[in-house]
């Protein structure tokens, strides 16, 4: 975990240009950094609570009401024009912080406890790889050329058995991974939010890691999982490259496909074995929030083409 110093210090360096300091930001910030969120993510909100006192100026916190949240929701998607899922962003992070503002006192009541969010449409499920598209994937992998078909192989198996972000993947270390006969584990130390955990890995996965740590000899445990050509970790987006490689040789064109595509392929698939197991399948993911690991029961697109068809 980072230091007090050091987290504030990062914090504090996406402070917009004009220089000016809002009241009890950083207080809040500081509550942030405690409950653990990501620096990404306490960057967010202050960047969205001081976007809002840029807009409120010159009031005072003390005079803040209800009605000057509907007012700036108004102003973000009317004045600003941003989309529901961007005013909604930033609405959440006014929401937290009126909830934190009355109860250490900034506030006599939570003015933000009534606000709406602003409305969006229907979420689709994401699309999924089905098993001949991974076939097919895993079949260019293994056939990569300059000699990286194990590693490759290795990468897509972790990716697509475990449900691991590119990051995450990326970040991998030797040690994080526990193989034995009949169980295998993968540990995700630097996962969203900081968070580790550990998610287990199938038999396939497990052949495709053993055959690439066997091919490269004896490994120290802090060394990269998954290393380049040059012997350094391997990259974030050598990794988004070599899945778009990928997926022009296999010749997949039924949907886009991206780094994440494989860890929505691992969603559907968790959930069409373990129906209903959202909580689970939020653990193995590393999502903080059951809303997110949600959408993976959604309709699929194709089913709300024939839903809108019905209706017509």
């Amino acid at each position: 975990m980072l230091t007090w110093g050091i987290t504030l210090r990062e914090i504090q360096g996406c402070a917009d240009d004009s220089g000016v300091e809002y009241p009890c930001i950083e207080e809040f910030c500081q509550t942030l950094a405690i409950d653990d969120l990501a620096l990404t993510t306490i960057r967010a909100y202050r960047s969205d609570i001081r976007a809002f006192f840029h807009w409120f100026a010159p009031r005072r916190i003390e005079s803040l009401t209800s009605a000057d949240l509907i007012d700036f929701r108004q102003y973000l998607s009317e004045g600003r024009r941003l989309k529901p899922a961007s005013v909604n962003r930033k609405l959440e992070a006014l929401r937290r912080f009126c909830r934190w503002a009355h109860q250490h006192g900034k506030l006599l009541s939570n003015v933000a406890a009534e606000l709406k969010l602003a409305h969006v449409a229907r979420e689709v499920r994401p699309a999924g790889l089905t098993e001949a598209e991974v076939h097919g994937l895993l079949r260019a992998a293994g056939q990569s050329p300059h000699g990286l078909g194990k590693r490759n192989y290795a990468v897509l198996q972790v990716m697509l058995q475990a449900g691991l972000r590119v990051g995450e993947v990326a970040g991998l270390r030797v040690s994080d991974v526990l193989l034995r006969e009949r169980a295998g584990t993968v540990r995700v130390r630097q996962g969203r939010g900081r968070k580790e955990r550990e998610v287990p890995l199938n038999s396939s996965a497990r052949r495709g890691l053993g055959s690439y740590l066997k091919s490269r000899g004896v490994c120290r445990p802090h060394e990269p999982l998954f290393c380049s050509e040059t012997g350094a970790a391997i990259s974030v987006r050598s990794i988004q490259t070599m899945v778009s490689n990928l997926v022009r040789r296999s010749r997949i064109t039924r949907i886009p496909i991206s780094t994440h595509t494989t860890r929505h392929t691992f969603a559907l698939g968790f959930l069409k074995q373990n129906p209903g197991k959202l909580v689970e399948l939020a653990a193995l993911l590393g999502c903080e929030s059951l809303d997110t690991t949600a959408i993976y029961l959604q309709p699929s697109a194709e089913e709300m083409g024939g839903d809108l068809k019905k209706v017509r």
